[in-house]
């Protein structure tokens, strides 16, 4: 009889759940490291791949190839490489060669000077020329460069592979750094046919993405010629990647939102950039889960100590809770590490992350909300209203447009400045008309005739629109309204008791057209004063026009679908003022657009996060506390959490298990929904909930 090997298991292993550390070994702490005992500490920490520095700056095996610095603290009895992945085999542990060639000594410097960056002037680019201690200086190389292609980069990787049985590998600080060597001048001029600029900021918007293009994807074609089974990572941002293009010379990706407070409190990073950086990386299909790499400490002038445990648990535990890969990043090893904090929370969350992986493994996001990503901060502001009102969303890449089917969401998200590609404007209208809805904000795109025109149709504008100069003591004024059996302004709602909101920017003037299909739910308060006069004095703060009929929310009915146009930048008010007012407009208007009728829902509380993915017959639904000023000093409970579900994906079968806990919750069926109630939330649970399909 033939045995029947599970689907899931004929997956190469970079495919299946994977929970990575990767201690950054300092040379000097080289001695100290026992392969066997180190590799007891990951299985211990709950990791099922490592990542270990293997060669570029320094080798970490007895290379032959010529330039390639040996790490001269390497036992001479041994080879440590060959041991330390031989340790990692025999406890099932993966082993990912990490590589940087971004960097090398003064001493390949003195022998190939034409493989380093040159600065505006010729001069080499140098790295920690004053760092103390008696350490060669370090010099940036070339993307272009021979370092980083056939003169080093190439033989290092074929010596590496074919010496070792190495599972995967990882390229650390691969980007283009600008660059005047001969070589980069020849290659602008190749390409574009002018001269390379004397600056950065006067280069070809895609001159770095080529060069990092051409050098990725030669190492690419190198371990696929040498061992096609090993799978190679390569990062992606957040900001300017194209990453239709970047799967095409890598197998997995990888991200860092990165968790500085050295920053200062100021410029404290946001607290939605691991699950935003997660979303964008899941946004293209057929790829394994995107890995979150998280750095333990609270910024590299501080990395020989570790961010505060609860502000570091509710970072991390934003990255699987998004559907992402955990990769934890240590300065040095356990042995090394004086901050045990750092080794208690990696264990615990990883520990956490390892309940859920069988059920995570090919659980796919459920949203009826897409917001188009443009990279920009309008993007960015929607995308933390989303969060911070916990409403599960997807994101669409520009790339994506024009093959994604728009039907398989109920809200589709246009943020200001977006672009819009031949024809997108036509699918959104026909889009709405068959049921889908559209919330668009700021200045429409206008270029081409055809497009001005369906986008004033969809949003039921007439004539010109023209854009304000930049408003302060401005508003915006709800109307009074009737909506199907709703007397009240459905943008209102929490917000009974003021007809006024703040506002502050630009302005699209327009006008709806004459049709009791478009209605006008919002409209300006113009400026009752110049920002230098405000507050002097209260007698002549009157305001000199109360109302006007300049839209501030337009509302079109268009078929079975809904379009709202914001001619604001709601995302702008979110990003800079973050009032509990604009966040509420916002989750108004996409309330209204799902017809009040949210497949998933929770209590609405500052700094809890939601998630909802589907695997086969059951939702997991994920669910982040971060709530109290950050960076989070302790862990605040929050308690008796109510989560509603519907019967959008199936219905629920009144059960709902917490998966992380292992408690069974308290549930009752009420109209066709589930009422789940959450006791008490540490950091982070996943629920459970069986569906009767």
């Amino acid at each position: 009889m033939k045995i029947q090997v599970p689907k899931k298991e004929l997956r190469p292993w970079w495919q299946q759940p994977l929970r990575i550390i990767q201690p950054n070994m300092q040379v000097k702490d080289t001695r100290r490291i026992n392969p066997a005992k180190l590799a007891d500490q990951m299985v211990e920490m709950g990791a099922n791949a490592m990542v270990f520095n293997t060669g570029g700056i320094y080798a970490w095996y007895p290379s032959r190839v010529k330039y390639h610095v040996h790490n001269e603290y390497l036992p001479q009895d041994s080879d440590l490489l060959r041991d330390m992945i031989n340790c990692c085999h025999q406890r099932g542990i993966r082993f990912i060669a990490r590589f940087d060639f971004s960097k090398a000594e003064d001493s390949v410097y003195l022998q190939r000077p034409q493989w380093f960056a040159r600065r505006e002037g010729g001069q080499p680019e140098i790295i920690g020329a004053t760092r103390p201690g008696a350490w060669p200086l370090l010099m940036s190389t070339c993307i272009n460069g021979g370092y980083r292609n056939e003169g080093l980069a190439v033989p290092v990787i074929r010596e590496a592979l074919q010496r070792y049985e190495i599972d995967g590998v990882f390229f650390n600080a691969p980007g283009y750094i600008f660059c005047r060597c001969s070589t980069c001048q020849e290659k602008y001029k190749d390409l574009y046919g002018v001269e390379l600029p004397a600056s950065s900021a006067e280069l070809d918007p895609e001159f770095s993405a080529r060069c990092f293009d051409d050098n990725l994807g030669r190492m690419y074609e190198e371990i696929k010629a040498v061992r096609p089974e090993v799978p190679m990572i390569l990062y992606y941002n957040l900001h300017r990647d194209h990453l239709e293009k970047r799967v095409s010379i890598t197998d997995m990706l990888c991200t860092e939102p990165q968790d500085v407070l050295s920053l200062g409190y100021q410029k404290i990073p946001e607290f939605w950039q691991p699950a935003l950086s997660i979303k964008v990386g899941r946004s293209v299909a057929g790829r394994p889960d995107p890995f979150g790499i998280i750095h333990s400490c609270p910024g590299m002038d501080w990395r020989h100590t570790g961010l505060p445990p609860a502000e570091y648990r509710f970072w991390l535990s934003q990255i699987p809770a998004n559907g992402g890969q955990l990769w934890h990043s240590l300065t040095g090893i356990p042995d090394t590490i004086t901050d045990q904090r750092i080794l208690r929370t990696v264990r615990e969350v990883n520990t956490d992350a390892e309940k859920l992986s069988s059920y995570m493994d090919g659980a796919q996001p459920v949203c009826q909300v897409a917001l188009l990503w443009n990279a920009d901060r309008s993007a960015e502001g929607l995308a933390e209203a989303l969060i911070h009102k916990q409403i599960p969303f997807d994101v669409i890449l520009p790339e994506q447009v024009a093959n994604v089917n728009l039907h398989r969401y109920k809200v589709i998200l246009l943020p200001e400045g977006c672009t819009y590609p031949p024809g997108f404007a036509g699918s959104l209208h026909e889009y709405v008309k068959q049921g889908g809805s559209v919330l668009a904000e700021g200045p429409l795109p206008m270029g081409e005739e055809q497009t001005k025109s369906v986008l004033a149709d969809l949003f039921g504008i007439a004539g010109e629109m023209q854009e304000s100069e930049y408003l302060f003591a401005s508003y915006l004024r709800f109307e009074t309204t009737v909506l199907a059996s709703e007397c009240t302004n459905p943008l209102q709602r929490e917000l009974e008791e003021t007809e006024l909101i703040p506002h502050r920017g630009k302005v699209t003037y327009c006008q709806p057209v004459d049709h009791t299909d478009v209605l006008v739910l919002a409209t300006l308060v113009p400026p009752f004063s110049p920002l230098e006069s405000v507050g002097a004095p209260p007698e002549r703060a009157s305001l000199a026009v109360k109302q006007t009929d300049l839209p501030m929310a337009l509302l079109r009915t268009l078929g079975s679908g809904k379009a709202c146009y914001l001619p604001f930048s709601l995302s702008s008010l979110i990003q800079e003022f973050k009032l509990e007012e604009h966040f509420r407009l916002f989750a108004n208007a996409v309330d209204l657009l799902l017809n009040n009728q949210a497949l998933v829902s929770v209590t609405s509380i500052p700094g809890l996060q939601l998630t909802v993915f589907r695997n086969d017959d059951f939702l997991l639904i994920h669910l982040v506390n971060g709530a109290g000023r950050r960076p989070l000093s302790s862990v605040l409970p929050l308690h008796n959490i109510e989560i509603i579900v519907g019967s959008g994906e199936g219905c629920p079968a009144g059960e709902a298990e917490a998966l992380i806990s292992g408690d069974i919750l308290k549930t009752q069926m009420m109209d066709g929904k589930l009422k789940i109630n959450v006791p008490r939330l540490n950091v982070w649970e996943c629920i459970r909930i069986p569906l009767l399909i």
